[in-house]
């Protein structure tokens, strides 16, 4: 690679090579269980009781979890394989269809968000420090919590992959013996409520359980559009097959965990909140303590895996600053998005309005990187040429292809994800993008 013509870019953005990348298959499944284990997964499993009964039983429970975990499994690993076999990270990746600025520009699709939920999570996490100091030794500062917090995840992602995994690793063990605690709990304390509300329930095989399917996509389309910025990391030598399992095992554990636990609460108490259905449960402040410690580790986690990272990432490509300084500039954005704001009442209509916009522009984004690496390029990509600013070059089919999936995933909103993929694959194809192989990036 001539090092002249790559100036434009950060560092931190180049090839990660053999002796750089630090996290093993067990830390890269730690990661995933992490961020998986969080009260808004167990709040996804809540979501499917209504009136203390649950809409699907437990085998449509089970199912629809199955599919759509098996459909994001295949997804990651064909996304996570530029990342994995390259070094590159996301943002290089946008390079090969959106050139310079269009690569910075669609950036920010999943920069923007990430950055809103970074401070969202956070504000979230204070809250339950806050709630678990006053019980403790009576303080009651929720901002003083939510800098803190911020500051310890900086530190941690300053420290690189390496910290990350460590935390991860262990914050995901701890959540699982709890989870698995209060799942077994639920179902030998409370057998005759999960029997007649969940198991011998008919459920239902129409929109309730292909919702659940989208919403569990619409859920992780984030994490695997930017792919290559964990896949980078991962150490070499693994298979399309081993880095399968690395997804599937993993994700599959921590979101059957979680959502059954979730929809046993519901069921249970009746109430759609987690916390609540706890606080029901249970009613003293030793539970309260661990559902709060629970909510702080899950905001972590999540943080460090999908939230930190790809606008890091972002800015790095923007400004060619370090990672660094892109993280603590990352903080504190993510503290001027006013998240103390987003989890008024009030304000739930904004936010929900703000993710299935997002939303509708990341499954067009999904179809248009895979249909760019696999259709078009055949997996079969000059790296240096990704760095070189004069052989970057951009074409206007995937432009329309991104805007016309996006607007016709806007109409269909909840059927976002899966109309903005299909549309936008349809145009590529209609186009005939894949015919205009640019000759200076194609090896």
């Amino acid at each position: 690679m001539n090092s002249a013509k790559s100036l434009s870019i950060s560092a931190d953005l180049k090839p990660r090579t053999q002796s750089q990348r630090h996290v093993g298959q067990w830390s890269y499944m730690a990661m995933w269980l992490g961020d998986g284990f969080n009260i808004g997964n167990v709040t996804l499993g809540s979501s499917i009781v209504v009136a203390g009964v649950a809409t699907m039983n437990l085998l449509q429970t089970i199912l629809a979890a199955g599919i759509a975990i098996a459909i994001i499994t295949v997804i990651f690993v064909l996304n996570d394989h530029f990342g994995y076999y390259t070094g590159s990270p996301y943002v290089i990746q946008l390079r090969m269809t959106f050139g310079i600025l269009g690569a910075k520009l669609a950036s920010l699709l999943r920069g923007i968000p990430a950055v809103v939920w970074y401070g969202f999570q956070s504000w979230t996490g204070s809250l339950a420090l806050n709630q678990i100091a006053k019980i403790t030794v009576g303080v009651n500062q929720p901002a003083l919590f939510f800098v803190g917090l911020l500051t310890i995840q900086t530190l941690i992602s300053i420290k690189g992959f390496r910290s990350i995994k460590v935390v991860a690793s262990a914050i995901s063990l701890f959540m699982a013996i709890l989870l698995v605690g209060m799942l077994i709990y639920l179902v030998t304390q409370r057998n005759t409520a999960f029997s007649s509300r969940m198991i011998h329930v008919k459920g239902t095989w129409g929109p309730t359980f292909w919702g659940f399917i989208v919403a569990f996509l619409g859920n992780y389309t984030a994490i695997f559009e930017s792919a290559a910025d964990y896949s980078r990391e991962l150490r070499t030598g693994f298979s399309n097959k081993h880095r399968a399992a690395l997804y599937f095992l993993p994700i599959f554990i921590a979101y059957g965990i979680t959502v059954l636990t979730g929809a046993l609460l519901a069921v249970v108490t009746g109430i759609s909140s987690p916390v609540h259905a706890m606080a029901r449960l249970f009613n003293n402040d030793l539970v309260t303590v661990i559902v709060s410690a629970f909510i702080v580790l899950g905001t972590v986690t999540t943080n460090l895996v999908a939230n930190i990272i790809p606008p890091t990432y972002v800015l790095n490509a923007w400004f060619n600053l370090s990672e660094k300084w892109s993280l603590i500039i990352v903080a504190i954005l993510a503290s001027l998005s006013f998240p103390w704001l987003l989890v008024q009442d009030s304000s739930s209509t904004g936010l929900t309005v703000f993710i299935k916009t997002y939303s509708a522009f990341l499954g067009p984004m999904t179809a248009i990187v895979l249909n760019e690496y696999y259709v078009k390029r055949r997996r079969k990509v000059d790296v240096a040429a990704l760095y070189d600013d004069q052989k970057v070059k951009a074409a206007p089919q995937p432009i329309i292809a991104l805007f016309a999936g996006a607007l016709l995933a806007l109409v269909g909103v909840n059927l976002s994800w899966p109309i903005g993929f299909i549309v936008s694959w349809l145009t590529l194809w209609l186009l005939r993008y894949d015919k205009e192989v640019t000759a200076d990036l194609k090896a």
